[in-house]
């Protein structure tokens, strides 16, 4: 196992010298936010280079195809893929074409309803994912490898109470 190195604002710039801002945020929930935002890109940036290298895959094409080999054989009807994604995206017909031109997945209608459209993953889509499991192990471990076992249970509990809090917002503003 790699040795942990644990950053500390010694080791590298602040959030607010990193994005070149030269006043003070206006407040701490700012400051999260923004820390926040600029980390998920630095760890987007970090899996989309990984998926580059492999069909020129992207993040929510890899995504579209994780749910879907967690659905075999059933497959699944595309707005269920659509529900089922981390990012949420409007046009999951547009991403579903281009892996189906890449022969990563396969749509067939429904018989009884032919409104919906279920999708498989196929073969090479499921031999693309199995070449991607082992690097995407090692970067989900590396990215997070400044953290211990108990900084972890924090962060963990700390994203899903903001999580659960934004949730509960939307739904007592219904």
């Amino acid at each position: 196992m790699a040795t942990r190195r644990k950053p500390t604002a010694a080791s590298g710039p602040t959030v607010q010298e990193a994005i070149r801002q030269t006043k003070p945020f206006r407040s701490r929930h700012q400051e999260a936010l923004v820390t926040l935002m600029l980390t998920t890109e630095a760890v987007r940036g970090r899996f989309e280079a990984l998926f580059q290298g492999h069909g020129e895959l992207t993040h929510q094409q890899y995504n579209v195809l994780r749910i879907l080999r967690g659905a075999q054989p059933d497959g699944l009807p595309t707005l269920a893929i659509a529900e089922r994604m981390l990012e949420r995206t409007p046009g999951i017909t547009r991403l579903i074409d281009r892996l189906e031109a890449k022969a990563l997945v396969k749509r067939q209608r429904d018989r009884e309803d032919r409104r919906v459209v279920h999708c498989r993953i196929t073969p090479a889509g499921v031999a693309l994912l199995a070449a991607l499991d082992g690097p995407v192990d090692r970067l989900d471990d590396e990215v997070l490898n400044c953290l211990d076992e108990r900084e972890l249970a924090t962060f963990l509990g700390l994203l899903n109470r903001v999580r659960l809090g934004l949730h509960s917002q939307a739904n007592s503003a219904d």
